[in-house]
């Protein structure tokens, strides 16, 4: 009955790309898909309509941003020739840098992707665009997915800072009563220049006497609405600089990032030795505990990670707890646990006697995946490995190797693997490097899931196949950039059309600015 009283819509797929795809009416489409679910036409036209008004809105959303008056942001350089380096920056740092002084030097807002490996220094290219906005007397803010994150950004920077004349903060939502009240009141007079924190500092309360830049490093999910509504945080809107943990294919970028300009970061800064990767069957761990006692008592330290077994964190726990006893009945009290269930306090006093040194051991929960930094461990053990995508195990990899010399990553394989799973081991065995990682992740297990569990739920899409997404992602973007180019405002017959799209699909937003446009 709803499919009857669904209206007849005019068409916003341009004609000949309709017909050279043999596609149907979008009425028909719902018809024939409601009567048989595998009709691949129906079903195609239908998924490519949602991948379609997913790259019109962001095009809408870089066209406003672009149309946007920010404030160019030109540094004198005093601060960043006060920095004193203990290495030259790589030629991909020098360039990335060099792009975004450019972009801060307009008029209009940047709007940069950055995109880095695994250790290619973000971090460093991060500072100096805060560095810019602090030598042209305005503000930037540093957002980080976790407290953990927040607090080695603020540590970290606060040592590079150390001696220059620079004021920086952080806000967390575990911040409260006095320490709270005298941060806002620095970020609100101007007197604190960098804000380092989670979501809290961009909720309600928290006014800033001049953002001009901030900086989103991105491992959590933080989509183009998120994107939008930081914008509106500032009387001009601020440049915007969001940084990827590890490189996202092309295709995907264009789904979730199609609105921005890119940087890429591809090279490593020198001295630091590619991680040898070893993949083991999960029969030998008396050997790699054994493997572990020699390399505690060398006086390094290692991480073992314990996977989600099933989707309840209840399963996840029993696994890293039963791991965590094994080793203490073997290392003692050097074995610490982290895990999602504690509370951030809780978390941080582990991670902060595992960075100090007084823990050998960490195990944890997939937790520490995200950007913490023990330069003394040196070792990573991946418990159920081929349970792992590619890009988070990548990710994991990545924990260690952050000194000098040599580190070693040990994936623990079930037996019985699907082919799948036997070739993304075998992938991690053989590079370290990310991009590569990345391109072969999307052809391993297709653009639908990986967008899925990197975005919001706002990114995924529900029609498309993971097989046929990426092709339809490029498809989409031309065509819906050829339809921006000869009618940004949506005047036109086809471009009425296309708004219906963007209503029908959820992509209101986008909707929201051509009204307020």
């Amino acid at each position: 009955q709803a499919i009857e009283r669904a209206p007849e819509l005019p068409e916003w797929i341009e004609p000949s790309l309709k017909a050279r795809n043999g596609w149907p009416d979008w009425r028909e489409a719902l018809a024939r898909i409601h009567a048989d679910p595998a009709d691949a036409k129906a079903r195609e036209r239908l998924a490519y309509d949602e991948v379609f008004a997913n790259q019109l809105a962001l095009l809408l959303v870089r066209g406003e941003a672009r149309s946007k008056r920010g404030r160019a942001l030109q540094g004198d350089g005093r601060l960043r020739d006060a920095l004193k380096l203990p290495y030259s920056p790589t030629g991909a740092q020098a360039r990335t840098m060099r792009e975004i002084e450019g972009d801060m030097a307009q008029i209009q807002p940047m709007l940069r992707l950055l995109q880095g490996d695994v250790g290619s220094g973000k971090t460093l290219v991060a500072l100096m665009a805060l560095l810019i906005a602090a030598e042209a007397d305005a503000q930037g803010a540093l957002l980080a997915p976790t407290e953990i994150l927040a607090r080695q950004h603020f540590d970290n920077l606060g040592r590079m800072l150390a001696g220059l004349d620079v004021r920086i903060a952080i806000l967390t939502g575990r911040d409260k009563g006095k320490v709270r009240e005298a941060t806002l009141m620095g970020v609100a007079s101007g007197e604190i220049d960098i804000l380092i924190g989670t979501h809290a500092i961009f909720q309600e309360g928290v006014t800033y006497k001049d953002l001009g830049l901030v900086v989103v490093d991105e491992q959590h999910r933080f989509g183009v609405a998120e994107r939008m509504m930081l914008q509106a945080k500032a009387a001009v809107p601020p440049h915007l600089l969001v940084m990827t943990a590890t490189p996202i294919p092309r295709t995907l970028q264009l789904a979730s990032h199609g609105e921005m300009d890119v940087s890429k970061l591809d090279e490593m800064p020198p001295g630091r030795e590619p991680i040898q990767t070893t993949v083991i069957s999960e029969d030998k761990l008396d050997a790699v505990i054994a493997g572990l006692g020699r390399h505690l008592d060398a006086g390094k330290q290692a991480y073992w990670v314990c996977p989600l077994v099933e989707e309840s964190e209840k399963s996840d726990l029993q696994a890293a707890e039963a791991r965590a006893v094994t080793l203490t009945a073997r290392f003692g009290d050097k074995v610490g646990l982290v895990h999602g269930r504690m509370k951030g306090p809780e978390k941080d006093a582990v991670m902060a006697r595992f960075a100090a040194g007084e823990l050998g051991v960490l195990v944890a929960t997939t937790v520490i995946e995200v950007g913490v930094d023990v330069p003394n461990a040196t070792l990573i053990v991946i418990e159920h490995a081929d349970r792992f995508g590619l890009a988070q195990l990548h990710q994991l990899r990545g924990r260690v190797g952050r000194g000098g010399g040599q580190s070693h990553c040990i994936l623990l394989r079930g037996n019985g693997l699907s082919e799948t799973s036997r070739a993304r081991l075998g992938l991690m065995r053989d590079t370290t490097d990310g991009f590569v990682i990345a391109e072969r992740d999307l052809e391993l297990r297709g653009a639908g899931e990986l967008l899925g569990t990197r975005q919001s739920g706002e990114q995924t899409f529900r029609l498309a196949t993971p097989d046929s997404l990426a092709s339809l992602i490029v498809s989409a973007n031309a065509d819906a950039r050829l339809l921006e180019d000869q009618d940004r405002a949506l005047k036109t017959e086809r471009g009425q059309a296309a708004r219906m799209a963007l209503y029908l699909f959820e992509r209101d937003a986008a909707v929201g600015l051509l009204r307020a446009g």
